[in-house]
């Protein structure tokens, strides 16, 4: 199965919020094994092992056990991910829900039960559910504890109280239920039998759009490229790029090290790279390439010294060549052009 990942936008988010929280954050960085040059493009991806590792150290740096849940509440999601823009598009709360469906592997994939979808929604004698169904959540409770905190706290920054009757957890009363009963407004039940929400009957049909139409079909129109970019990084290639962003800056980007880590032979990988139509050495320059684009874009405070460094160049003279090659311009000339 291909290894699980996590927008970069979202973890930096994460990252971020922790050394508001007081962790130092290049060795908060460090110590959940993420470059955190990595998180400079919020469409890159991260391990899913790296962000748990991240929530976790986060956690323990920041001496505050109910992390998850503060940096929900504190956190729009719109400003760390695509996916929170689309939803303040959507028309109402059930368009919103199905744009979530679609497009929450962009913010972070994970094993889901039933449909495959990962949130449901489902009625009973009691009334509306929204049910978080992946797999093995108590592997890693604070997924759904800030998932259902962003659900609850991103109405209310639009000033919209979302109506939430109770709130069912799978896993073991951590020890700060006053802090969940806060953030929700409502009764907390731990050890149940499924995560889920109970919500207010009349919550799919409130209205949203707190952006215009026009946004939406642009952020959708994205939102695809990244799904299909996505589904793309799941072959050999993609596999190769995830491996090498982290190490393109140590000057050890070659292909034997990339080879070993995917537990195969130098031969093999040229092969299975043959048979997408690539190279090692196409796949490493077109990274780059993306890279750089990124780097040296008009928002980024990026020196091409610092660019040069990132993407593997220890001569900034070799980069800016390689740059006019790729664009036919200089790293100083694009971004002052898109500036």
């Amino acid at each position: 199965m291909a290894e699980l990942t996590v927008g970069a936008g979202f973890a930096g988010g994460l990252l971020a919020f922790a050394a508001w929280k007081g962790a130092d954050r290049l060795v908060l960085a460090e110590r959940a094994g993420i470059d955190p040059a990595a998180l400079l493009d919020h469409d890159n991806r991260i391990p899913f092992a790296r962000y748990v590792a991240l929530m976790r150290e986060a956690k323990a740096m920041t001496g505050d056990p109910a992390l998850a849940l503060h940096f929900a509440e504190a956190v729009n999601i719109s400003e760390v991910s695509i996916v929170g823009l689309i939803g303040q598009a959507s028309e109402s709360m059930i368009d919103a829900f199905h744009q979530l469906n679609r497009y929450v592997r962009l913010v972070v994939e994970t094993e889901n039960d039933g449909a495959g979808t990962r949130f449901q929604l489902v009625r009973d004698h009691t009334g509306a559910w929204l049910v978080d169904a992946r797999r093995r959540p108590n592997d890693f409770p604070e997924l759904t504890e800030s998932a259902f905190a962003q659900l609850v706290c991103g109405p209310r920054r639009h000033g919209k109280e979302a109506i939430v009757r109770a709130v069912h957890f799978t896993h073991a009363d951590p020890g700060y239920r006053d802090e969940y009963e806060r953030i929700f407004g409502a009764p907390v039940v731990f050890g149940s039998d499924w995560n889920a929400l109970a919500i207010d009957n009349d919550w799919t049909t409130d209205k949203v759009r707190v952006l215009p139409r026009y946004a939406f079909d642009v952020l959708t129109q994205r939102a695809e490229a990244l799904l299909e970019d996505l589904e793309s990084s799941k072959g050999v290639r993609g596999r190769v790029e995830a491996l090498l962003v982290p190490v393109l800056h140590t000057g050890e980007a070659n292909m034997d090290r990339v080879a070993r880590q995917m537990g195969m032979s130098r031969q093999t990988l040229f092969r299975k790279l043959k048979a997408e139509g690539v190279t090692f050495e196409k796949v490493l320059d077109e990274l780059r390439h993306k890279l750089s684009l990124s780097y040296m874009s008009a928002e980024k405070k990026v020196s091409v010294n610092e660019a040069a460094y990132l993407v593997g160049f220890s001569d900034p003279a070799a980069f800016s060549r390689a740059f006019k090659r790729w664009t036919g311009s200089s790293p100083r000339n694009l971004r002052s052009q898109a500036a």
